[in-house]
């Protein structure tokens, strides 16, 4: 018994070994900086006819791999402004920062093409809400500035040179505000966008 034990001990200790060229050749840190095109949904309940602009932008992402296959990816920006329109009229402008948190699953991780999926948790904050005078005067509008939601990614990074990765990603986000008129719930707006962009990744 104690001679089969040892012989699964080792069997681990082989295959616990067999992962570390993944980080002794690279590193467990992958930093991205990436040019991003937010493409909004614009479901709204309120009855405006509400939406925003897209827009493209610069992010910058950081991921940590806890296992060669998996690994925790922070998207970062800066706040992103928008225009608010109603019916096709703008009406206001607010501004938004949206960090994300996801846990990757990637399917090659040593090879040159290396796919990933992952899933997590957007948090958005609204700031620097303006509306048009005459809206304000109306309506006494006001948002909630706070939103949760789900968000889920495919992507893929592709090998340049060693340390070096031509990045491909896509995501899905679920983000939404409450809309307030005189103090009471008008309704809700989903921007829910997809968010498609494409970088520069470097392994260390």
């Amino acid at each position: 018994m104690k001679f089969s034990r040892t012989l699964r001990l080792a069997a681990l200790a082989a295959a616990a070994l067999s992962l570390q060229p993944a980080f002794a050749d690279e590193g467990p840190w992958l930093v991205r900086v990436r040019a991003l095109h937010l493409d909004s949904a614009n479901k709204d309940s309120t009855g405006l006819g509400l939406s925003v602009n897209n827009k493209t932008f610069p992010e910058l992402d950081i991921s940590y791999f806890f296992a060669p296959n998996m690994a925790a990816e922070l998207v970062l920006t800066y706040p992103q402004k928008h225009r608010l329109y109603s019916n096709g009229s703008e009406i206001g402008s607010l501004k938004h920062l949206p960090p994300t948190l996801t846990l990757q699953y990637h399917f090659n991780p040593t090879g040159t093409f290396r796919p990933y999926v992952g899933a997590g948790l957007n948090y958005t904050n609204f700031s620097s809400v303006k509306f048009a005078p005459a809206v304000q005067a109306a309506l006494k509008p006001g948002i909630k500035h706070n939103s949760w939601g789900a968000a889920l990614q495919v992507g893929a990074d592709i090998e340049l040179s060693k340390g070096t990765y031509l990045n491909f990603d896509l995501k899905k986000v679920n983000l939404k505000t409450t809309v307030y008129s005189n103090g009471a719930s008008a309704g809700e707006f989903k921007v829910d966008p997809l968010l498609a962009s494409v970088g520069l990744g470097w392994r260390f």
